[in-house]
């Protein structure tokens, strides 16, 4: 088995479906962290995803224990569905994540001054082996990719 069929068949394994042969080429040859850019964008987009589609069963746990139990009620005596609940949530998650992942690129957001920005420091993700040891790559801009992976069928 080459190692393009074996990444091709790790990407089939996380659902790249007609994609992964794509993504795998792309480690393969030139030499990005196609795999791990793919697993975390995966990663993020269930967690985002389980907003909706868990939504009956956060919307009971909130009313029963939680921060903004009293929002979730009022949102239900209004004439909300746990449903409706579960698309907002989706698209505030869908949102933060779209975020989070664009300052990884790009920490500087002008919410500062300049010379103040300057002087801070970065950030960035690293890859890890499977033993959990550092590769020497790296995965940018990782917000670049965040829609194309969104679930097909999915809300939004």
């Amino acid at each position: 088995m080459t190692e393009l069929d074996r990444l091709t068949a790790l990407f089939d394994a996380l659902g790249a479906d007609a994609d992964a042969r794509d993504w795998a080429e792309s480690e393969v040859e030139e030499g990005l962290p196609q795999l791990a850019r793919y697993r975390l964008l995966r990663t993020v987009w269930q967690d985002v995803e389980a907003w909706s589609t868990a939504a009956p069963r956060w919307v009971d746990a909130y009313r029963a224990d939680g921060a903004a139990a009293d929002a979730v009620d009022r949102a239900l005596a209004a004439g909300l569905a746990p449903d409706d609940l579960g698309t907002l949530a989706r698209e505030i998650a869908k949102e933060t994540a779209f975020g989070v992942l664009r300052a990884l690129a790009d920490p500087v957001d002008g919410s500062l001054p300049a010379e103040v920005e300057a002087r801070l420091p970065g950030w960035r993700l690293a890859e890890l082996d499977a033993e959990g040891e550092p590769t020497g790559r790296h995965l940018d801009a990782l917000h670049e990719d965040f829609a194309e992976l969104e679930p097909k069928g999915a809300a939004g």
